[in-house]
């Protein structure tokens, strides 16, 4: 099984998807995030290590220069803590992917994500993971298509489930 993956990471492809990753500072300059060649290496790291971690196999990228390009106008996110926040989403991306059950497509998963971090959760990436995105994860997984109930607490869903304690 490594060998298919390690076939994906080849240095050309690396090398493309780093450069891709630093084509994105010129649209998020405005918002004065920049990623450094060290920090667009390690997110290209990142990524490789999540697409191994839960299985998946990505054909031409893209992803992360979505998700740059998604979350770069959060007001939770600055200079400080960008780099460190793309590591984040990018493994919460990769895992809650399986977790939707492929259903959501990737630009579907991404708003859902951001809706999510710059709302709810206020640019919290815990209650994105572990609230949140969980919480929608497993009202889809019990045939709930719509994703409103996400916002109620788990209070909220225990009254309407007859859990009243």
């Amino acid at each position: 099984m490594n060998e298919i993956f390690s076939l994906f990471s080849s240095p050309m492809i690396e090398t493309h998807t780093i450069a891709e990753i630093l084509e994105t500072n010129n649209d998020t300059a405005r918002f004065g995030l920049t990623l450094s060649l060290a920090d667009a290496k390690a997110l290209a790291n990142t990524r490789q290590t999540a697409l191994a971690a839960n299985g998946r196999i990505e054909f031409g990228g893209g992803t992360i220069e979505k998700l740059i390009e998604k979350f770069s106008d959060s007001p939770y996110i600055s200079q400080n803590n960008y780099a460190e926040t793309l590591h984040t989403l990018v493994e919460t991306f990769y895992y809650f992917k399986g977790e939707f059950l492929e259903t959501l497509g990737d630009d579907e998963l991404l708003d859902l994500m951001k809706e999510f971090f710059d709302r709810s959760c206020q640019g919290s990436l815990e209650l994105l993971q572990h609230r949140e995105l969980e919480i929608a994860a497993r009202n889809l997984r019990y045939g709930q298509k719509e994703y409103q109930c996400v916002f109620k607490t788990e209070e909220d869903i225990d009254e309407e489930e007859g859990n009243e304690e």
